[in-house]
């Protein structure tokens, strides 16, 4: 059965959330969600500078409501690398950047634009990003040897960004999969829509968050160096040593 809305029809439709047109970019063809992201990455940059200015420097000692949100959300990010102080600190700000990033590029579904990681190129770059922060990091703890082994698991980019482009195409297809029903058409779907993408990039943004520190900080742990140590028989053993 073939439902209808105007003259598209339900399979049109699931096929353009999921496959859409390109579009131009100074003469070559783009996937819709690339200017999204210039439009995501542009407010984030805005955002962040507005911040420093305005913001940040009217901080004080006895912080009140706005500054308590925003360092109770810093503070959350710092917790997830805390263990490691290699990657204490940077890890931080990246995966709260990337955190952000996603969970706006999602909810900009809301007022009518394609998400950010609707596009596959998108996600697969977040998680170079990540896969680069593990070799470097692992290269940093573990040296030359480190940074080969890290690169054995290149499969862990294309899992992720497999992982979080799905994510996101299913809720575009369910998305218009409820608009696409009549009898759902009229005020459902607004409050289903906008609970459905909030909860979603909510949820995106947090695994992509703790799998990236998650993995980066495994990779950061230092190797343990072997010693040797006799026994009272005059036999040598070796011991790990952190």
């Amino acid at each position: 059965m073939t439902y209808l809305l105007g003259d598209t029809s339900l399979g049109d439709a699931m096929k353009e959330a999921l496959l859409p047109e390109n579009v131009n970019f100074l003469g070559l063809g783009v996937n819709p969600s690339f200017y999204t992201s210039l439009i995501v990455a542009g407010v984030l940059i805005l955002f962040a500078i507005a911040m420093r200015v305005f913001v940040i420097p009217r901080f004080k000692d006895v912080p009140g409501k706005l500054q308590s949100a925003l360092e109770s959300i810093v503070l959350m990010f710092d917790k997830m690398n805390e263990e490691n102080s290699l990657t204490r600190g940077f890890m931080g700000a990246y995966v709260f950047s990337a955190a952000l990033y996603i969970f706006l590029g999602t909810m900009v579904e809301l007022i009518g634009l394609r998400p950010v990681m609707g596009d596959l190129n998108a996600c697969l770059a977040l998680s170079v990003s990540t896969f680069l922060c593990i070799v470097i990091f692992s290269a940093r703890a573990k040296g030359p040897v480190g940074a080969l082994g890290a690169l054995k698991d290149l499969t862990l980019p294309v899992s992720m960004s497999f992982r979080l482009f799905g994510s996101i195409s299913s809720g575009l297809m369910v998305t218009e999969l409820v608009y696409h029903f009549i009898f759902l058409s009229f005020g459902l779907p607004v409050i289903v829509g906008v609970l459905f993408t909030c909860f979603h990039a909510l949820i995106q943004a947090y695994v992509f968050a703790i799998l990236s520190s998650l993995f980066v900080g495994e990779a950061a742990v230092p190797s343990a160096k072997k010693v040797k140590t006799k026994t009272q028989s005059g036999e040598t053993e070796l011991a790990a040593k952190e």
